[in-house]
C-alpha cells in the first residue's frame, strides 16, 4: 500500500500582513514563502490546473504532446511545467525514443490541501 502524497498550502492572514507557507510534503521541513496572494495564484492558476488534470487523466507522452493536447504554445507549457516541478507537483522522466530524448511529466501528488487561518 503506497502512502498518499499531499502538498499543503497554509495561508496566514494577520492584521498587519498576509503571508503564506507552502510545505512540500507532510513532515518535510522545506517551506516556501510567498510574498503575496498574487504569487500563490500564479502557482495555482487555471492553466496549471488544466495541466495537472490532463496529466492525471490522459496518457501524456511528452511536454510537446501535452502542449498539443492543451492547444497552447510549447514554451508557455514548459514554463508552467518547470514551476509545477519546482514546487513538487510533478516530476519529469527522461525517455529516449530512437535518437530523440523527451521529458514525460508525471504527477507525483495525490492531494492538495489549502488551509486558511485568520489570526
Amino acid at each position: 500500500m503506497s502512502k498518499e502524497k499531499t502538498r499543503i498550502v497554509n495561508l496566514y492572514i494577520t492584521p498587519s500582513a498576509f503571508s503564506s507557507i507552502f510545505k512540500r510534503l507532510r513532515g518535510d521541513k522545506s517551506d516556501y514563502d510567498f510574498s503575496s496572494l498574487i504569487d500563490l495564484r500564479q502557482l495555482l492558476s487555471n492553466e496549471k490546473a488544466k495541466i495537472l488534470n490532463v496529466i492525471n487523466n490522459q496518457k501524456v507522452e511528452s511536454i510537446y504532446h501535452l502542449a498539443r493536447i492543451l492547444k497552447r504554445d510549447f514554451k508557455s507549457v514548459r514554463q508552467d511545467i518547470k514551476i509545477l516541478e519546482k514546487f513538487g507537483f510533478l516530476e519529469l522522466k527522461q525517455e529516449v525514443k530512437g535518437k530523440r530524448k523527451k521529458l514525460k511529466p508525471i504527477l507525483i501528488i495525490d492531494k492538495l490541501q489549502i488551509n486558511i487561518n485568520f489570526k
